[in-house]
């Protein structure tokens, strides 16, 4: 038997691999969550505007009961017991596995001192929802793109946004300051209050109607304390491009493993399904994700650092301009903003 541990895309994806390379054994998928495997981009636009009127659902009601896929919801996953081939579960059951996904994800960081909302789950989406409206005073703390996202959709709401980084400029350590500030730019531009190399004091949060923490995530993994591969809970699962880790059988993908990133979750969970099989999968692609601010759709592509050069074409004051970072004659990066359609192309240079 296959057991997924984790009910996200990445647990997804070696599901459907799994199933499409002809593999007929059982599949058990243990959800920590009491919803059906869903998409996290939607819950900080759409979802959160409210515009979609059901959970925004990996595949229909149904899927996994048709692919005899077995879906135990609401259940997290608490020990692993290597030695004997088995993963325990919250209620003490323990399933014996084959081979073993761990695809449990990451859980939101916190800031002391600041109570609020973070933006993780659908529940965690359905509160924040119910306390926005026209009018309500939010502080967003932490300018990455969830915060981003929370801050563009909160102002289309009506709300009155402050968006706080503790950076130079938004993803300054992503994009660059100069580049970075054209996100702070953009902010302003639609009346949100952007202050930046600046800390939230949680003494101010009563200023606030709501905050929302944004300041990245931590690989869910305290659980895997005391295995090989789970020292403590702020270390991704170490696994190479198939997914496979330092114990027999016992593969990780998504943000467990580090990748944080919806392109990086969907390619590691096919490795892993191929890696089980006896497949090798094909070398990884580079990284890359999407945001979609005020309409405008970004797209990032590759790891910038190193970057000895960087080159802007188009405009930035119209929303329309691509940027590429070089590294002596080589494309390392690259970011389009309102360009979707050159992904393909700048695919195409970086690799």
């Amino acid at each position: 038997m296959i057991v997924i541990a984790g009910g996200g895309l990445a647990a997804q994806r070696c599901c459907e691999r799994l199933r499409r390379k002809g593999y007929d054994g059982r599949i058990a998928m243990v959800c920590d969550e009491p919803h059906a495997p869903y998409d996290r981009p939607p819950l900080s636009k759409e979802y959160l505007a409210g515009n979609m009127t059901a959970p925004p659902r990996l595949r229909p009601d149904g899927w996994h009961a048709d692919h005899a896929v077995d879906l135990v919801l609401d259940m997290p996953a608490t020990a692993l017991h290597h030695r004997d081939s088995e993963l325990e579960l919250a209620d003490g059951m323990r399933l014996r596995y084959d081979k073993l996904l761990i695809a449990t994800g990451a859980v939101p960081r916190t800031l002391p001192g600041v109570e609020g909302h973070v933006l993780r789950t659908l529940d965690d989406a359905a509160r924040l929802r119910d306390s926005l409206g026209p009018g309500t005073r939010l502080a967003v703390v932490g300018a990455g793109f969830i915060g981003q996202e929370v801050a563009s959709t909160a102002s289309k709401l009506g709300a009155h946004v402050t968006l706080f980084e503790a950076m130079a400029a938004p993803l300054a350590h992503i994009v660059g300051e100069r580049v970075g500030d054209w996100f702070a730019r953009l902010h302003r531009d639609h009346g949100v209050e952007v202050r930046t190399s600046a800390a939230f004091d949680p003494a101010r949060a009563c200023e606030f109607d709501q905050v929302v923490v944004g300041v990245g995530v931590v690989p869910a993994t305290e659980w895997l304390r005391g295995t090989p591969i789970g020292p403590n809970g702020t270390v991704a699962v170490r696994a190479d491009h198939a997914g496979r880790t330092s114990i027999p059988n016992v593969f990780a993908a998504g943000d467990c493993a580090g990748s944080q990133h919806w392109e990086a979750a969907v390619q590691q969970g096919g490795a892993a399904a191929l890696a089980m099989l006896g497949d090798e999968p094909p070398a990884p692609v580079p990284s890359s994700f999407w945001s979609d601010l005020y309409g405008i759709r970004i797209n990032w592509l590759g790891d910038a650092r190193g970057a000895d050069s960087v080159e802007v074409d188009g405009e930035p004051d119209a929303n329309d301009f691509s940027v590429t970072y070089r590294r002596g004659d080589k494309a390392v990066a690259g970011l389009l903003v309102g360009r979707p359609q050159q992904l393909p192309q700048l695919r195409k240079e970086l690799a």
